[in-house]
């Protein structure tokens, strides 16, 4: 987590008695906080890689789930804090609530769930669970990576919460700082903007394409800024292969991210098997997975890479 700021940037969408109730939180204990969720009817907890904590009514943290003990979220909770999100003009957010997120300060991205609208251009109209993201930039943790695969096509493949993402933003930051580079932020989840201005440090020559498909983003990087690289977050579709490949045949580097967790499941995978089979990717990095989020399990050089 970003100090305790990403924490204060949370606690102040909360209601004000949540808010009381959570500040009573030691600071030791928000260390490695990767998610903080509020469900209707539910819990308040905290998530971590190796462990999940749950809110007590006198403002302590609990490793188990106890109904009487535990702090029980009300409808009117998750209401107001949807409002403080839209800064009490629910209206003017619909962007946002046909999306189902919020990006808000120091990289911060909240997840919405409940009903949507049965109107043409569905959005949510009743709220039953936030989930907050810390956004966590983790300077150096592709070192390893950028200094023995620069100018490489590069796949980084985990399961959930494995640390795909930290370790692309880390990679787009070491490369946009020394060449021209172009991110492909489908979801905001990668620079994290906020008022055209990137909260995390993506790299000082950095492009962002923000809240378009993959593909689509691909295609105009090429055409309109010239990248040398281009980032992008969970390929996900034979279309974002089509483009990454056109976009390799113009002469652009690609590092990309993929859920799997081993060369066998991404094979399986159609957008995926095209990629690899077409020889032009040169190394996939497996990580470890959730119990050490960012760390390097496997570097695997292709043999039909370029």
């Amino acid at each position: 987590m970003q100090g305790s700021t990403s924490f204060e940037t949370i606690t102040s969408y909360l209601p004000e008695k949540l808010r009381r109730l959570i500040m009573n939180i030691p600071c030791d204990k928000l260390s490695g906080l990767m998610e903080f969720r509020l469900r209707a009817g539910g819990a308040l907890y905290l998530v971590y890689s190796d462990k999940i904590s749950f809110l007590r009514n006198d403002g302590g943290l609990s490793s188990y789930y106890n109904k009487k003990e535990v702090y029980n979220v009300t409808s009117a909770d998750i209401k107001e804090t949807v409002e403080r999100l839209c800064h009490y003009s629910v209206h003017s957010c619909g962007k946002q609530l046909s999306q189902g997120y919020f990006v808000v300060e120091n990289g911060v991205r909240v997840g919405v769930s409940g009903a949507y609208s049965s109107t043409d251009k569905p959005v949510l109209t009743e709220f039953t669970s936030l989930n907050f993201r810390v956004s966590r930039c983790v300077e150096g943790c592709a070192d390893e990576i950028f200094a023995s695969n620069f100018d490489k096509n590069i796949i980084i493949c985990g399961g959930v919460n494995s640390g795909k993402t930290t370790i692309l933003r880390d990679m787009c930051r070491l490369n946009g700082n020394i060449r021209k580079t172009a991110l492909i932020d489908e979801r905001n989840e990668i620079s994290c903007l906020r008022d055209g201005v990137p909260q995390n440090d993506v790299g000082a020559m950095t492009d962002i394409i923000s809240n378009c498909s993959r593909s689509a983003g691909i295609i105009s990087a090429v055409r309109t800024m010239s990248p040398e690289v281009i980032v992008c977050d969970e390929i996900s579709s034979t279309s974002d292969s089509e483009s990454i490949i056109s976009g390799i045949g113009c002469g652009v580097k690609f590092i990309v991210t993929a859920h799997g967790t081993c060369f066998d499941e991404l094979i399986k995978r159609k957008e995926l098997a095209y990629l690899i089979e077409s020889g032009l990717f040169d190394t996939i990095v497996f990580l470890r997975g959730a119990s050490a989020p960012s760390k390097i399990r496997e570097i695997k050089r292709l043999k039909n890479g370029n």
